[in-house]
């Protein structure tokens, strides 16, 4: 009897520990798929049945942390306190030191101090048959999540490619990799592509590989390939609402219509939450119905508060720009840029800021300053270029132009050095910042670049004109000698130049010979009757006059003597 009892206690336990696990596995699915607050209700149920449980109690926080992305500093605190507990209730376990060096990148932390949790955890859980494998998946996605001043994608990846030779079948392992790769920049595109396709060998209907490989074409705006991967995701599970939103988000200034179609089916499965609710408001702004989006939004507003999404004060910001109200547009972005996590700020949100805030004198280094939080927190060099530009486009518009050239400055770093059109760039702000001589080095590197376009010319001789006279007539000389190569073109900005020399000459040097070959040169222009020929001819005349005076004539007929002058 008592064998039977101890046979009952037995399999209960086991199915209890089958259960808890499927349920666990069912949570991170809701994660992965982002459908966080179902994981993070599944997960606090089994947290409040077993406290004591390490996998719990890891998942729990996981869940908390809202599986993937930055999370919120509430999110952040929340999860931490979770962690905190078990070690304080003596659940000394190396999930949770995982978990609490997580928490420490995703604060922005100390990396080394994190990396001492994850190797102390490695040790720790290290048999004769080798590390632990899931220890090391969990240290990849520890260092796979938040932005890339979160954690460390190569140290992630190494402990990942460890744990995919350890464990043959678990695909996870390969989408975290992914992820990792993902995170370096969009030079390691092709081989996040290879981790993700290498989880679909593992697991053919990965909706997450599919997904991620769709993400990655769709930044590269390849149509073709992000909508099969997509649809190979829906495919494979048409309950996944990522690849809808994905569609939407594509489709949102593209195809209102079709963008509604693709939110529809998200909203059909995603969780039932305000979060997403908001989507709904954004649609009904791309739709044009301004008033029907800010009351939505308030009505979200409302429910939540704008503390749990920050992305509503966007959408303020966004319908009443539309509205024509750009005081309040204003007043919302800057309380969105000053809340939102980095990672949710798209580049529209920043078109917005950059249109919004040059309407305000005085306000383009507040906006200056978001778009350098923009390009601290991406990867993409295209984006940060973007960004970049925008920024010196706003400094441009307030006149702030040594900013200005700073930026341009930037640009060229990203870019690996100037095309023409960055010489020109470059060459204006300098002059427009009245930096003459910043203005001619520049412009000196612009004529050895692009020695048939006329503008680096140009800018070296306005430039050297705002420093002196004598400086200008080397950077005047040179110019003609290009303005020559087609002389009916230039033959009037050739005259002007040597007008220029003429005075320059005539006048400042009381240079009478270098200024008599100037006019030949201009003549030489001018031979035929007119103006300009008119002008050189008497010019000529009295500077062959000045040169060569008529002698003096003696006697009567030399005149009256200059007034106090002495007799002989």
């Amino acid at each position: 009897m008592m064998k039977k009892i101890i046979t009952f206690f037995v399999a209960a336990l086991v199915a209890v520990n089958l259960l808890n696990a499927q349920t666990i596995a069912e949570a991170i699915k809701n994660m992965n798929y982002k459908k966080n607050k179902t994981a993070t209700e599944m997960m606090k149920k089994l947290y409040d049945a077993n406290s004591k449980d390490p996998q719990t109690i890891y998942w729990y926080g996981q869940a908390i942390l809202s599986g993937t992305g930055d999370p919120s500093p509430a999110e952040l605190a929340a999860a931490k306190a979770v962690y905190q507990k078990a070690l304080a209730d003596a659940v000394n376990d190396p999930f949770i030191w995982v978990g609490m060096g997580h928490i420490e990148l995703q604060e922005g932390g100390n990396q080394n101090s994190a990396k001492q949790k994850f190797e102390q955890a490695i040790t720790a859980t290290k048999t004769k048959k080798g590390d632990n494998p899931d220890i090391l998946n969990a240290i990849g996605r520890a260092n796979a999540d938040g932005g890339i001043v979160n954690g460390d994608p190569l140290y992630g990846i190494e402990k990942l490619k460890h744990a995919a030779e350890i464990n043959k079948t678990n695909p996870d392992i390969y989408n975290n990799m992914g992820r990792c790769y993902r995170k370096l920049g969009s030079e390691n595109g092709g081989e996040a592509v290879k981790s993700f396709l290498e989880a679909l060998a593992r697991d053919p209907k990965n909706v997450i590989a599919f997904y991620q490989i769709g993400q990655i074409y769709l930044s590269q705006n390849n149509k073709d390939a992000f909508e099969s991967s997509f649809n190979s995701a829906i495919s494979a599970d048409p309950t996944f609402p990522l690849a809808y939103f994905s569609f939407f988000r594509y489709y949102a200034e593209r195809d209102v219509n079709k963008a509604k179609e693709y939110l529809d089916k998200f909203l059909q499965y995603a969780d039932k939450d305000p979060v997403n609710d908001l989507y709904y408001a954004e649609y009904l702004f791309r739709a044009g119905k301004y008033n029907e989006s800010l009351a939505k939004t308030k009505e979200i507003e409302a429910t939540v508060g704008v503390n749990t999404i920050p992305h509503l004060n966007i959408l303020y910001a966004y319908d009443y720009d539309r509205l024509g109200d750009s005081v309040q547009a204003k007043s919302y972005a800057e309380k969105y840029f000053a809340n939102a996590p980095a990672s949710s700020i798209t580049p529209a949100d920043y078109d917005l800021a950059v249109k919004v805030f040059t309407k305000f004198i005085g306000s383009e280094m507040q906006a200056v300053g978001y778009l350098e939080k923009a390009m601290a927190s991406d990867t993409s060099r295209v984006n940060k270029l973007t960004y970049a530009n925008q920024a010196a486009f706003v400094l441009g518009k307030g006149k702030l132009y040594a900013e200005q050239l700073k930026w341009y400055q930037k640009i060229v770093e990203l870019k690996g050095g100037p095309g023409e059109v960055d010489y020109y760039n470059l060459t204006n702000a300098a002059f427009n910042a009245k930096d003459y001589v910043q203005t001619m080095a520049i412009a000196k590197n612009y004529i050895a670049a692009f020695p048939d376009k006329p503008q680096g010319y140009n800018f070296n001789v306005r430039a050297a004109k705002g420093i002196d006279t004598t400086t200008a007539i080397d950077p005047i000389l040179q110019q003609n000698d290009f303005f020559m190569k087609d002389i009916d073109k230039n033959r009037k900005s050739i005259f002007n130049n040597y007008y220029f020399l003429l005075v320059y000459y005539g006048e400042k040097l009381k240079d009478n010979v270098k200024a008599m070959e100037v006019c030949d040169k201009m003549l030489a222009l001018y031979p035929n009757p007119g103006e300009e020929n008119d002008f050189i001819l008497k010019t000529k005349d009295v500077l062959q006059k000045a040169l060569n005076p008529p002698p003096v004539k003696s006697g009567k007929s030399a005149g009256k003597k200059p007034a106090g002058a002495g007799s002989n």
